[in-house]
């Protein structure tokens, strides 16, 4: 099972159609151009493909101006540049103001990893209404994301088994299947993405934006990176320090952090989301209809999950509300304060027999649309973690691990510690521990956490303050909830960071804003 949490965190109608993209996406003849002197042909947008989430074409900003996508052309191999390519999907919006002082490019990575920026970016586009009166707004699907030669695993049916299994095993035989359900899952994403899988590292992704960079005519590279962002943001300021105009990291990922770590850590921060979650509910002036007090509601739900363990609910038909689904879904719902009214009302109806809510939740998260079709989100996520990831977790190590999880979180804890098997019999050798983002000589960063935030926690930013090296991470922290601080409009956090991006003042080492 993949871990969902690990998303760090939206139409082609068949996967054989979308494996020929893939295939068609990369040409076996070797390329003697220079790929940094090609002209993007930028054209409005087309609707997003089934790998990117599905739906309808952006629509008109604001002031009536089109999104605008393009196709950017990348070595397949960054060891072998003038080999076989790959198109890269980007897109944009035009900066709004004054001609005479825009300032470049705002290239954007949402996070994941495995997440379309393509689609995400238009998505909350009027929250970028103030950089985009400097900047022309960028983001893109990075290589084996959406529409930029997916990755692809397994079709829609088996997604739907796949994500309905027991995630976590209490006996040999659901061990056995969850084990047996992850390699075929890991199988299938070989037989059908073999050429890709070497060649989605995070490292193989800040190159492209090096190349992203130069073909929009930018000096440097000015960056807004959101959790998994913030590691590949990381990972370009180490290679290309001198290249690093205005960035800002948000939602930060401990780049010091194992795999395993990480995990841990998340089952911490998803505790303490929850924890945050029943204090507002029993804390308001009516009375909290899930519980009498936080433990209260900790505990209806801990046994909502321990019944759906043996008895799943209705949920959308003809799936039901499985454990994993719910505990998924819940999961999604912390991921902002905005969705703690929908979690809300998801218990209540779990409550009451129906699993719907929930479960749509759990789509959320799954990349699922309503009509039954998967983005590759899930695929790309274990595709890049696995190659980025060197370890390589065993059932039996997880199961030495379940007491210190649990330790950390009742609820979450055996969820995350099972997933860390996600790797297993991967094909591809991951690169490392973790990601290297030492970068002397870069320009400053700013890297903002959030204390409530549950899928990166906050210690994590000062880690990557310190991994960055002395003189280029800022800190500012955000004493608030959810994942990431710009998109809460804390008039603060956005202050600090419009000032830094559009205005180039950086704000004291330490700020905090609550």
């Amino acid at each position: 099972m993949p871990n969902p949490c690990r998303l760090r965190a939206a139409v082609l109608t068949a996967s054989a159609v979308l494996l020929s993209s893939v295939l068609a996406g990369c040409s076996d003849d070797p390329k003697d151009e220079d790929l940094t002197a090609q002209e993007l042909n930028w054209k409005d947008c087309p609707a997003p493909s089934q790998a990117e989430g599905g739906g309808s074409a952006p629509s008109p900003l604001p002031n009536g101006d089109a999104w605008q996508c393009a196709t950017l052309k990348a070595p397949l191999d960054w060891n072998d540049p003038r080999g076989d390519t790959i198109d890269l999907a980007l897109i944009r919006a035009e900066a709004s103001g004054d001609k005479d002082k825009r300032i470049g490019s705002l290239l954007f990575n949402f996070g994941g990893p495995g997440g379309s920026g393509v689609t995400t970016l238009p998505a909350f586009g009027e929250d970028y209404a103030a950089l985009r009166t400097r900047y022309d707004l960028v983001s893109f699907d990075p290589r084996g994301v959406g529409r930029s030669a997916p990755v692809l695993c397994e079709n829609d049916q088996r997604l739907d088994a796949y994500f309905q299994q027991d995630a976590t095993p209490d006996d040999a035989t659901e061990r056995t299947a969850l084990l047996d359900s992850t390699r075929e899952f890991n199988a299938a994403c070989n037989k059908k993405s073999k050429k890709m899988l070497p060649h989605v590292r995070t490292t193989d992704a800040a190159r492209d934006m090096d190349l992203m960079r130069q073909v929009l005519g930018d000096d440097k590279l000015h960056y807004f990176g959101i959790s998994y962002g913030t590691e590949l943001g990381g990972v370009y300021a180490h290679l290309f320090p001198k290249n690093v105009g205005r960035a800002v990291f948000d939602a930060v990922v401990d780049p010091t952090q194992t795999a395993e770590e990480g995990s841990l850590g998340q089952a911490k921060g998803f505790q303490l989301a929850l924890d945050n979650f029943a204090e507002d509910c029993v804390s308001k002036i009516e009375d909290c209809p899930i519980g009498d007090s936080a433990q209260d509601v900790k505990d209806r739900i801990a046994k909502l999950l321990s019944d759906l363990d043996r008895k799943p609910l209705p949920g959308v038909f003809p799936r039901e509300l499985t454990q994993t689904a719910a505990t998924n879904g819940i999961a999604q719902a912390l991921y902002s304060q905005d969705f703690w009214e929908i979690l809300t009302e998801a218990l209540v109806q779990a409550y009451d027999g129906d699993g719907r809510i929930l479960l749509l939740l759990s789509d959320s998260m799954n990349g699922r649309s309503e009509n039954g079709e998967y983005s590759n989100i899930t695929a790309a996520n274990v595709s890049i973690n696995c190659a980025d990831d060197k370890a390589r977790y065993t059932a039996e190590f997880v199961e030495r691990k379940l007491p210190e999880f649990r330790a950390a979180s009742e609820l979450f804890g055996d969820f995350l510690a099972w997933s860390m098997i996600s790797c297993i019999d991967w094909p591809v050798a991951g690169t490392g521990d973790h990601p290297d983002v030492s970068a002397p000589g870069s320009a400053p960063i700013l890297v903002v956490g959030n204390t409530g935030d549950p899928a990166t926690p906050y210690e994590g930013a000062r880690k990557m303050v310190r991994a960055l090296g002395k003189g280029v991470g800022v800190e500012l922290t955000y004493k608030g909830q959810g994942h990431g601080a710009y998109d809460s409009k804390n008039k603060c956090v956005q202050s600090a960071v419009n000032g830094y991006l559009l205005e180039g003042k950086v704000p004291a080492a330490g700020t905090v804003c609550s």
